[in-house]
Parts: structure tokens; C-alpha cells; sequence
């Protein structure tokens, strides 16, 4: 995502052009690691005796909380796969926001749900304005729309919030009137059934039964058309001959060139859909979350969502893993305190001493040493304490975001061309 900015092409051809590539886990793979992540909970809850663990509740809140920062890595990954670095998300979330609040307050929400979408674009094809076309520095570009969103959208809001209308209807300068509810789902019947089961709390069982519940209960229409998102881009960016030529200007945009691909096109395409993206997370904030447009209340997700895309390896199935970390992070921190995350201390060790073992068996003594230390120490914790301090809880996220950045970095691989310059004809 940081890649240094030159002129320089890379010298191969993208592979994604002209050869197959692997497609990561089997299906079989997915679904013994998905089991085994079901057995350990499951095991820690019995342990502990923290049922909030992964109750319908917890994995409801999580959902809610991973959209926007998964719509956010969605928007990233648009723009990185077409070679444009997009640090603007931040910026671009807000722009959502504030165009949600504003527009849904006025008209309705649904209307505010397409203007947060609206928004987003802008601040997307001004990104693509300065960077595909006079070719800023990506980075350079990113931090100015993150800082011109945010000083654009304090001075509307002090402009239509602070008078009239909307000061008697609850605005003023760092928040909008309230905005109407969109439409919930719930499944009939599967929710109450699943629910009954969970309060059992029988091993395994009741957890499958929390975690489908917490995915069929009072379901926001955005949060189902962010799943829609998620598996269109995967078709999209990869089944289709579209997909093929939008990633081809991210590994190679020469090659891309010479076989008639019109790399600025698809570059400004890519990155107006990341604005958009990046808009409708900023508009489920506003309108699923809040139901107001608030002064801040991006809180960072926009970097979070590129630190997801980037733990994702630049694909929407890791990508929509990474969002749910978060999102569960966030939601332990804000539901349960102490409690519930000191009970995670004890899963915490159960994997380093796992990633201890896997790598001493690999011979890399030095690595493995340190997870077994880190094993051990946490180990200490858990057993001479019975709840985590309220600072350390609301830390969290954080803490997730740096622990799994780092055990994920020797593993990734960003697109080839992403953030470099590109001029047309320049490989003639």
C-alpha cells in the first residue's frame, strides 16, 4: 500500500494477463480451520464461563461494527488493484457522512443512503483527478482529501445545522437532526429458535446457535447489501474479463496498454467506485449507526479498513476476515468490558503456543522462542488477574490491528504498480 512512488514501470508483465494463479485455501481447508476456530471458543467459553463470548448479542454488535470498516477495505482494494494508493478513504467516509445526514434529514433516508454514495464518488474522482491525471504523489493526495473533507464538512455543518430549521429540529454545528430508520431484517422464526438454544449453552452447539442468530437477527438492508458488495467484487475483479484488465493497470499498466487497455479509463472507473464505497460506509454510520451525522464519527475506521484490506492480501474473502476481527474487537470493548476480554487472554495463549509449535517445527527457533515467551507471559496474566483494565480494553482494536498487521506481513503481496506513476504511452 506504501509503495514507494517512481516513474519506473515494473519490468514484467502481470501475471494476473497471462497466467493462473493460486486461489489460496481449498474449500476443505476453509471449513477445518472455520471448525477448529468454533471448537477453541467454544472450549474457552466453557472454561471461563464468559457466555458473552459469542452470544447472538456480541456477533450482532461485531457485524454492525465491520461493515463500515469492511466497505471501507472494499474501497481500498478498488483503487489499490487498479495501481492507485487511496489513503483519502478517511476522507472520503466523512464526505459520506455528512452527505447522508445532511440529504436524509432533509428528504429521506434512502435518498441520504445514495447522496452518502454520491459524495464518496466525488471525493473519489478528485483523488483520481490529481493523481491518474497529473500525477501527485498518491500519499500526498490521500492526507489532503482526509484534511479537505474534514475542515469542508465543519463548515456545511455550521452553515445548514446551527440555524433555523434544523437548530429547532436538534442540529447545531458538529451534528444533524435526526435522520429516519432504514428497513431491518430478521428472519421469522430461525432467530427465536436459535436464541432458545444458545441460553442452554451446551458446547458448540449453543454457540453455532449465538453466532447464526447474531447474523439473522435485526439485520440492517445496507449491512445485506455490503455482503452483496463483497461477493460482486470478487466475481467482478475476478471472473470476468473486466476484472482481468482493471488488475492488469495495477500490476502492469505498460503491458495493460499494449494489449489495448485503456489504463486511465479503468483507473478513474476503480477509483470513483472506492469513493463510492467509501461513502456508503460513511453513510451507514450516519444513517444504521447513529442515525444522525456527528462531527468525527468516522473515528479512524478509513485506516482501519485499509489495514483490513491489507491483512486481506488485497482480496475481499481475507479482506471481509480482517473486518470482522476488528469489528468483534470493537464490540468486546464497548459491550463488556474487562471481563470478557481477560477470558480472550486465555484463547490468546492457546494460539501463540500453537504459532510456537508450528514454527519450531518449521526450525525457526528464534520466532518460536519468542511466541512461547509471549505464551507464557500471557499465561501469568490470565491467572493473577480476574478482569483487564479499562484502559487496556479500549485499546483493543488497536492492539488487534498492530498484532495482526504484524503476523500477516510476511505473507502479502500488493500489486505490482500500485502507487506508481503512470503516463500514457510512456513504455513507447
Amino acid at each position: 500500500m506504501t509503495a514507494t512512488m517512481t516513474d519506473t514501470p515494473p519490468p514484467a508483465a502481470p501475471k494476473a494477463a497471462g497466467a493462473p494463479q493460486s486461489t489460496g485455501r481449498s474449500p476443505g481447508q476453509i471449513l477445518m480451520i472455520i471448525a477448529g476456530a468454533l471448537l477453541l471458543v467454544s472450549a474457552v467459553r466453557m472454561i471461563t464461563g464468559s457466555d458473552s463470548l459469542d452470544s447472538a448479542g456480541q456477533v450482532s454488535a461485531a457485524l454492525g461494527l465491520a461493515v463500515p470498516i469492511g466497505l471501507a477495505g472494499l474501497a481500498g482494494l478498488w483503487s489499490e488493484r487498479s495501481g492507485v494508493v487511496n489513503i483519502g478513504l478517511e476522507g472520503m467516509m466523512i464526505l459520506g457522512t455528512f452527505g447522508a445526514g445532511w440529504i436524509g434529514w432533509q428528504s429521506n433516508p434512502w435518498l441520504g443512503l445514495l447522496m452518502g454514495i454520491a459524495f464518496g464518488v466525488l471525493g473519489g474522482l478528485v483523488h483520481a483527478v490529481v493523481t491518474v491525471t497529473f500525477g501527485v504523489d498518491h500519499i500526498v493526495s490521500g492526507v489532503a482529501i482526509n484534511l479537505l473533507a474534514l475542515g469542508t464538512t465543519q463548515y456545511l455543518a455550521k452553515l445548514f445545522f446551527n440555524s433555523g430549521a434544523a437548530a429547532n429540529a436538534g442540529g447545531n454545528p458538529k451534528q444533524s437532526p435526526p435522520v429516519g430508520s432504514l428497513p431491518q431484517v430478521t428472519v421469522p422464526g430461525l432467530s427465536s429458535g436459535l436464541n432458545s438454544i444458545e441460553k442452554h449453552h451446551w458446547f458448540l452447539i449453543s454457540d453455532i446457535a449465538g453466532i447464526i442468530g447474531g447474523l439473522v437477527t435485526n439485520l440492517s438492508v445496507v449491512t445485506i447489501l455490503a455482503v452483496v458488495l463483497f461477493i460482486g467484487t470478487w466475481w467482478l475483479l475476478w471472473r470476468t474479463p473486466f476484472g482481468l484488465r482493471l488488475r492488469s493497470c495495477g500490476e502492469n499498466p505498460i503491458a495493460a496498454e499494449s494489449l489495448g487497455v485503456n489504463v486511465y479509463t479503468y483507473k478513474y472507473a476503480a477509483v470513483a467506485v472506492s469513493g463510492g464505497l467509501a461513502g456508503l460506509g460513511g453513510a451507514f454510520l450516519a444513517l444504521v449507526t447513529s442515525h444522525t451525522y456527528l462531527e468525527g464519527q468516522t473515528g479512524g475506521r478509513g485506516y482501519i479498513g485499509l489495514a483490513a484490506m491489507i491483512f486481506g492480501n488485497w482480496r475481499p474473502g481475507g479482506l471481509a476476515m480482517g473486518a470482522g476481527l476488528f469489528g468483534y474487537s470493537d464490540a468486546l470493548q464497548l459491550r463488556n468490558g474487562g471481563v470478557t476480554v481477560h477470558a480472550l487472554l486465555l484463547l490468546l495463549v492457546v494460539l501463540l503456543a500453537a504459532l510456537a509449535g508450528w514454527k519450531l517445527y518449521k526450525k525457526a527457533v528464534l520466532q518460536g522462542a519468542i511466541s512461547a515467551v509471549m505464551a507464557a507471559l500471557v499465561l501469568v496474566w490470565y491467572l493473577l488477574t480476574d478482569e483487564v483494565p479499562s484502559d487496556f480494553v479500549g485499546a483493543t482494536p488497536y492492539v488487534v490491528t498492530l498484532l495482526v498487521l504484524s503476523l500477516s506481513a510476511q505473507r502479502l503481496r500488493m500489486p505490482k504498480a500500485d502507487g506508481m506513476r503512470y503516463r500514457k504511452g510512456q513504455g513507447k
